[in-house]
């Protein structure tokens, strides 16, 4: 047994730990020295439900399921917002909650379960419904699915700094992004050689998402974890109007959640750049494959890369990812009124440029905010945060509307523009790796 456990540090200090040798900073020695495990089970434990996410991906993977089951259109443009607002929205109301916990790694593997029972629920819908019956079951269970990743999502990072130092939480989150991304480039591939019919392959993709939730959920079990400060766990609803006292407290957690508004853009680009193509020529989905290639081969380049830079400076990072996007939007803006988006894999190098700024945006914003937060404000800033990125990405339905009236061009060159304005913002933020 202490041979296995001298190997897993050998494995952590290569993995993890930079020519600085930087040891445990902000957590018990108790827990110090469990951090090899721990690193392996959170990196483990989340390329697992990264893998699922890359299977299920909404923008890319659900969007055709739906249009190929002859879903209205309108159920497929929900998809992303239910997605994404589904996950933050309801987490300023379960914080307090989760904060009457003393040890709160259950709460994530609960999240997990229940998100794989939400994909299996998908893929039966898929095989026995069609047309706007398979449309409203499907959304219903993705909202399902992205409740329980709120509940997962708001304690996650307070279990990631009660077990983890802050010198290596970003190199778990990276590992785990270039772990899945390795299986979703292979469910890529599957898609592109057309061995296995491709709406087996997305049903047959769905269940192995749920197995990997499943699997998840049973790995973090095992996590490390010493009970918590409880404090605080007072009624939600109280709970969640003294957390807003933050807004005006802390200025840094202004500009925060600001500059996550902005970047926005990097997750809800994806349909508008597919949309784009295929008002210039491209096939749409047509090439389903090589745009869930692109997106995996984004992670697999770049995740790691992503960590490792904001384990230094997460400011850093926020800002190298703003401006990756806008120059990304903005080169999808001139192709689209050039035509040259009709060019065979302009549209997949697009989608894979944007796709690794999303990486940044999302590694930057993860460690940033945990890092920049104590052991008492962790959870509160998390779901203070993520809830009102929520009201952002749900108010993100407005983007359909432009593109209805104005036309999809417009609505890449108003993202480049957030994006633009995301550099500055990100700026002015603190270096929280350095304090």
């Amino acid at each position: 047994m202490a041979d296995v456990s001298e190997r897993m540090r050998d494995a952590f200090e290569a993995v993890a730990i930079d020519d600085e040798g930087r040891a445990c900073r902000d957590i018990p020695d108790s827990v110090c020295r469990e951090e090899p495990r721990n690193f392996f089970i959170h990196a483990g434990s989340l390329a697992l439900t990264k893998s699922s996410d890359g299977l299920i991906d909404p923008k890319l993977v659900l969007s055709w399921l739906l249009t190929e089951l002859a879903a209205p259109v309108f159920l497929v443009g929900l998809l992303v917002p239910v997605r994404e607002a589904g996950a933050l929205l309801p987490q300023i109301l379960t914080a307090s909650s989760i904060r009457r916990l003393p040890v709160r790694k259950w709460v994530w593997a609960i999240g997990s379960l229940v998100q794989g029972l939400a994909a299996a629920t998908i893929a039966i819908c898929a095989l026995t419904l069609e047309g706007a019956a398979a449309g409203w079951a499907i959304v219903l269970s993705l909202a399902v699915l992205a409740v329980a990743r709120s509940a997962c999502s708001v304690s996650y990072k307070d279990v990631l700094g009660k077990t983890v130092s802050k010198s290596t939480r970003g190199t778990a989150t990276g590992l785990a992004g270039s772990l899945a991304a390795t299986v979703t480039i292979i469910y890529a591939i599957l898609l592109i050689t057309g061995f296995v019919p491709r709406m087996t392959l997305v049903i047959g993709g769905l269940f192995v998402a749920a197995a990997c939730w499943l699997i998840a959920a049973l790995v973090f079990s095992t996590l490390f974890e010493e009970e918590g400060a409880t404090e605080g766990g007072k009624n939600a609803l109280k709970a969640a109007l003294a957390d807003l006292q933050y807004l005006s407290s802390d200025p840094q957690l202004r500009r925060f959640i600001i500059v996550r508004g902005l970047l926005t853009t990097t997750a809800l680009a994806p349909p508008f750049m597919i949309a784009a193509a295929s008002a210039a020529g491209e096939g749409g989905f047509e090439g389903l494959g090589y745009l869930v290639l692109a997106s995996a081969l984004a992670g697999l380049v770049s995740a790691y890369v992503w960590g490792r830079l904001a384990d230094r400076s997460s400011r850093k990072d926020l800002m190298l990812a703003s401006l990756v996007s806008m120059v990304v939007l903005a080169l999808s803006f001139w192709f689209s009124l050039t035509g040259w988006l009709s060019t065979p894999l302009v549209l997949p190098v697009l989608l894979f440029s944007i796709m690794i700024a999303y990486q940044g945006v999302r590694l930057g914003r993860s460690t940033h905010l945990t890092d920049m937060a104590t052991a008492e404000t962790r959870a509160a800033y998390t779901a203070l945060s993520n809830t009102i990125i929520g009201i952002v990405l749900f108010a993100g339905g407005l983007f359909s509307l432009i593109a209805g009236v104005f036309g999809v061009s417009v609505v890449l060159i108003v993202m480049a523009l957030m994006c633009a304005a995301a550099v500055p913002m990100a700026y002015g933020l603190k270096e929280v790796q350095a304090e």
